[in-house]
Order: C-alpha cells, then structure tokens, then sequence
C-alpha cells in the first residue's frame, strides 16, 4: 500500500489534511477561496490568514488565532472551532497509527487515548445528546474520508475471523500465515483491527519482510499474554515488544470500533480506521476488500458478514461480485453450516464462480486468485 501516490492520487485537490499542504497550497494558488482545512493548527499561520482570500472555505478544528480567525469569518470562511475536552479529534485528517492509540501505555491501558474515546463513549452513549452523536458522526466521517485516501488503487483482501482465537495457539499460528501470504502477494491485508484471528493476520501482514523463523519468534513472543484479558496493557506490550524487535513490518489496515470497547485494537496494523458506529466500520470493512474476503472459523460475527458481504454480490449492488473463500470445511458445513446455504444462495448467478470452501488456510491465496481477486 503506497500511501503516498496513492493519497495524492484520490485526494481531493481541495482538501488540506497538513500544515505542509497548507503552505504549499497558499504559496502556490495564493488563495484559498472554497478549500477544505481539516484538523491543522494554525496558530502560527495568522499572516498569511490575515493576507489570503477565504472566501467560501471551511475550516475544520483547526486550532487559530482570534484575529485570524474573525478576518475569516468575515472573508465569509465556515469555522468549526476545536472542540474543548474532548479525548478525540472529530475533524481528524488521517486514520490512526497504534503508537497514537496507545500512547501512555506505560503508565497502564486506562491511561490512552483509545482508553479515554472509549470511556467517553460509555458515558455519551446511553444519554441520548445529539450534540455527543453529532460528533461522533462527524469523527466517523472523518475516518471513513481517510481510510478512502489511504485505500485509493490498493487491491484491499478482507480477513475475517474470531476475537477469540488466542495467541500461542496453532490456529493463531496458521491465520498469521496467511495474512503474510495475502501481503507477500501484493494485496493490502484488511481486518476488523482486534484481537484474535484479526490480529493474527495483521500480524502475519507485519511480517511479511522477514523470514519463517522472524513470524515463529514473534507468535512466541505475544503468546506470553494469550488474550487481552485480564490484562490489556500486559497483551499490548507483547505485541509492542514485536515491533520493536522487527521495526521494518509491512503495511496493513484494522478497522475495530470503540462499540465493543472491551477489546482493544491490534498494533499490527499500521493503519487503524477506528469508529463509534460498528455498521459503519461492518460495512465499510467489506465495501472497501475490492480484492475479495478470506473468512477463517468464528462464531455469529463472522457468520453475519458472511451474508453481509454475500448480500451485495447476489444483487451486485456493488457491480461485479468480488472473491469469497471460507476456510475450513468441517466448522462451515457441519459446525456452522453456513457454506450450503452461501451455495444455494449463488447458484445460477454471477457470484457462483467467485466463492470457494477450502480445507486449509494455506489454500486461501490461490484461491483467492482463482476466483479472480
């Protein structure tokens, strides 16, 4: 995933996410009539606010001076000043990294920022506040335009599996494999950003630079803390050990939410696209695996994006069906018989040819490629 061309590639030519696009752009246009400024702190730009057009733009919590700011408003500029108190930027520009999700981890999980998000979520949720569900909406939002930056032109391959696969396991094992294998073959890893087979495949993401003993070590590292509970600062420092030992990972994308906020997001991923609203991240996570879905044995969530992600390719509501290949024959026909139902759902259109059942993880890349992911 090149984030870079990439993010300028999908960019709107409007927006200004960096104080380095802030300059760039005054220098270049000298005007930044109708422009979008999202989440950059303009405290020490006040000259060129003062002496630059603004008529029509909107800025986004970006932090200013007041004499800036009352010249933009006047100029006819929409501000929407930073939000005092709040444990969140909801105008943010970009998605989040693991070391800004878990900043102070030192200090215990209670102490980070994805600690704080949660407990004002917790605290918001249940009072019914337009103003607090405003914000989360507008930080969502926010999020999605970001993941849509990132993602523009990768082949995205979604993993899906259970938060309760634990570490040291040899299932843990195996769906790190393969998420080394989908990144290894030039897709861009994409998982529900949690722990568990999520993780794993994060992981097995990270990974892929290094060789087969690199992965061993590592699964034996984190299995030190097998789940996040009781500990989540013990689970996340394991996996923090991890990249600091092997600090050039490759890229990958988790997409949690602060919904279930008793599980924390994985720090594999190198991008955390993480919301307030688990149907937005739920369908965002599948409308964004444009190269297909790998789903590994799990419970009722995976069974629900199972039909989540079968829905749209049925009525191809999204164009062309995309690959979907269950893992696992024995837990998807006979545990949870989800793969004849998928079956008869597919016979006689397009979808039929692009979702496969195979026995063993290490299958799932071929055929992924096979279905034409």
């Amino acid at each position: 995933m090149q984030t870079s061309p990439a993010h300028a590639a999908h960019h709107n030519d409007r927006e200004i996410e960096t104080l380095e696009e802030f300059d760039a752009t005054v220098s270049a246009r000298g005007t930044l009539a109708g422009y979008r400024v999202q989440g950059v702190d303009l405290t020490d730009r006040t000259r060129e606010l003062l002496a630059t057009d603004t008529t029509g733009a909107v800025f986004l919590g970006c932090p200013m001076r007041e004499n800036a700011e009352a010249k933009i408003r006047t100029d006819g500029a929409l501000v929407f000043p930073p939000v005092p108190d709040l444990p969140f930027d909801p105008y943010r520009g970009h998605v989040y990294t693991p070391d800004e999700l878990f900043a102070s981890l030192d200090k215990g999980y209670e102490e980070t920022p994805d600690a704080f998000a949660y407990a004002w979520f917790q605290r918001t949720r249940a009072d019914g506040d337009i103003y607090a569900s405003m914000l989360r909406a507008v930080h969502d939002d926010s999020v999605s335009d970001a993941l849509d930056e990132l993602l523009c032109g990768a082949r995205v391959v979604g993993v899906m599996g259970g938060h309760a696969m634990a570490r040291g396991t040899e299932a843990y094992e195996r769906a790190a494999r393969l998420g080394r294998a989908l990144a290894r073959a030039g897709f861009t890893v994409a998982t529900g950003g949690g722990p568990g087979a999520m993780e794993a495949a994060n992981l097995g993401a990270y990974a892929a630079p290094y060789d087969d003993a690199m992965l061993e070590e590592a699964c034996r590292l984190v299995g030190k803390a097998p789940s996040f509970a009781p500990s989540i600062t013990e689970w996340a420092r394991c996996a923090f050990e991890v990249r600091a030992r092997w600090p050039k990972g490759n890229t990958s994308v988790g997409i949690p939410t602060w919904f279930y906020g008793h599980e924390p997001p994985n720090v594999f991923a190198s991008h955390i696209a993480k919301y307030f609203a688990n149907a937005t991240r739920e369908d965002g996570l599948l409308a964004r695996s444009n190269a297909g879905v790998v789903f590994l044995p799990g419970a009722a969530g995976t069974v629900q994006e199972i039909f989540d992600n079968a829905t749209p390719n049925y009525y191809e509501s999204r164009g062309e069906p995309t690959p979907m290949v269950l893992v696992d024959r024995a837990h998807w026909t006979d545990r949870l018989p989800a793969w004849p139902l998928l079956k008869s759902l597919a016979r006689e259109r397009s979808m039929e040819s692009r979702i496969a059942l195979v026995d063993h993880v290490e299958e799932a890349p071929d055929a992924l490629s096979r279905l034409g992911g």
